[in-house]
């Protein structure tokens, strides 16, 4: 892998189609800039709609890695990373300059990848970047966030006035701040677009490999922040993504998944009083989302597991 400017990393699971047209606009965007090396690889996770065979057949140049069971978000682009040669003993020279994960439910606007590479590389101290979201329609979709604290976890599970939604209170930026079209610095990105700088991944290793999936984008950005990195969103690297296409396939599990998630999450991050608090506010949360669910058995009794996971003590 010597050499390369920009590693591309695209995990994949029953969405043949949507990963098909993921990688069209992606090379027509990496066509925009023939100077650089690219390398782009796809972990395919068991899927059983033939995304695997229709990637190889359309993309030949794709590194194509198809796992026979679903490794997860997190166990498959770390697997990839490793196949960069990240967290081994290689030189840091040798290493990606920089590594695009990027979702399969997307479609690259032209420029968005150079946007994207022009802000990481361009001062030391960034560490992760992350694009424009948008919705298929156009609209601007929420893409950066600050760090969740208990006023965001009371809007998820309580009553909240309306205007508290998308404000700061529930750690929203202003949108004011994306039309203006300049970088900014934020707590975290949605994993949907990730561009890291090898120094960074180096220094903070790769992803936390107790998410199965959900809140892994999180957690390295915290441990990223805490090794003097900045995070940056921007706002002229527009990439549309479609969104919980993977993981809407299975909704009762991708329920489990998120909160077990942000109980790792806060029990990881937050200190202890804190992480307490947060877990008694998940378990009358999820006492209240059981009973409003009673019609629905099979996601009531998430609920209800994932109340008696936060009753007990954080670890």
């Amino acid at each position: 892998m010597t050499g390369i400017d920009l590693a591309v990393v695209i995990v994949t699971w029953n969405v043949r189609d949507m990963a098909l047209d993921a990688l069209r606009t992606l090379y027509a965007d990496l066509a925009r800039t023939p100077w650089w090396r690219t390398h782009v690889i796809v972990v395919d996770c068991a899927s059983a709609d033939g995304t695997a065979d229709a990637i190889a057949a359309a993309f030949p140049q794709v590194e194509l890695i198809a796992s026979a069971e679903n490794l997860g978000f997190v166990r498959a682009n770390n697997l990839a990373l490793r196949r960069l040669g990240f967290g081994s003993d290689a030189a840091l020279e040798s290493l990606p300059r920089a590594v695009y994960l990027l979702n399969p439910d997307t479609l690259t606007h032209l420029g968005a990848t150079g946007h994207l590479y022009a802000l990481l590389t361009a001062q030391r101290q960034i560490g992760l970047v992350g694009a424009r979201l948008e919705y298929g329609d156009g609209s601007v979709q929420q893409s950066a966030f600050m760090f969740p604290g208990l006023r965001q976890l009371w809007v998820e599970l309580f009553p909240t006035p309306g205007r508290l939604i998308e404000s700061r209170f529930n750690g929203r930026y202003p949108r004011a701040w994306v039309e203006a079209g300049q970088p900014f610095n934020v707590d975290f990105v949605l994993g949907a677009t990730m561009m890291l700088s090898r120094e960074v991944i180096e220094a903070t290793g790769m992803f936390d490999e107790g998410f199965f999936m959900y809140c892994e984008e999180i957690d390295w950005a915290w441990r990223i922040h805490d090794a003097g990195y900045n995070v940056l969103m921007m706002p002229s690297a527009r990439v549309t993504h479609f969104g919980g296409a993977s993981s809407g396939q299975a909704r009762p599990q991708s329920i489990r998944h998120l909160w077990e998630s942000r109980l790792r999450l806060f029990d990881k991050h937050y200190p202890r009083w804190k992480a307490v608090l947060a877990r008694r506010m998940i378990a009358v949360g999820m006492a209240r989302k059981a009973r409003t669910a009673a019609n629905q058995p099979e996601i009531a009794a998430v609920y209800a597991h994932i109340r008696r996971l936060a009753a007990d003590e954080p670890s």
